[in-house]
């Protein structure tokens, strides 16, 4: 049975939920998983686990500067076990731009990072806008009607495949 840790970050919410599936799975294996607000102080130390996963929700392009900052901050003990990480974000709604090769998120966070993670996964998110402050809203009805996505303000979508979330859990928990 292995200590696996999943430090995340999420804007909204569905990272966290996300998150919570992957725990069941791999806690279906037999393994103790422990899950990390990247929110919180003080922000777990990956050399504790056995295994670690980091997760990151996307808000206008980026992934939140605590996750680079995680990342940079433990490279060494990340290094050392296995690991991975994984994207949330609505572009990943597309068929063209759901896997690791083409989300292009996730290329250009990996290439701003020295980290080279073992398992990556990219999962589409939650469109929330009742949610949404109004320039929250108001900016992503933007980006949505930019990329053809819904612009209904009044909609809420979850994009999530959830086989492809428990079958990211089932690889980690095979590392």
């Amino acid at each position: 049975m292995a200590r696996i840790l999943i430090a995340y970050w999420t804007t909204d919410g569905q990272t966290r939920r996300i998150c919570e599936r992957l725990r069941a799975v791999i806690e279906a294996r037999g393994h103790s998983v422990a899950l990390a607000d990247l929110r919180d102080e003080p922000r777990p130390d990956p050399a504790a686990h056995d295994k670690v996963v980091v997760g990151a929700s996307i808000r206008y392009g980026h992934h939140h500067k605590v996750v680079l900052d995680y990342i940079d901050r433990h490279l060494e003990a990340l290094q050392q076990r296995p690991n991975a990480f994984f994207s949330v974000n609505v572009v990943a709604r597309k068929p063209e731009k759901n896997t690791p090769d083409t989300n292009p998120y996730l290329k250009k966070f990996l290439g701003r990072i020295r980290w080279k993670p073992r398992e990556l996964a990219v999962f589409a998110g939650k469109l929330d806008y009742p949610s949404y402050g109004f320039l929250d809203r108001s900016v992503i009805r933007f980006i949505m009607w930019m990329t053809k996505g819904p612009t209904d303000p009044s909609t809420v979508v979850e994009f999530t495949d959830w086989s492809r979330v428990e079958a990211f859990g089932e690889r980690v928990a095979a590392m």
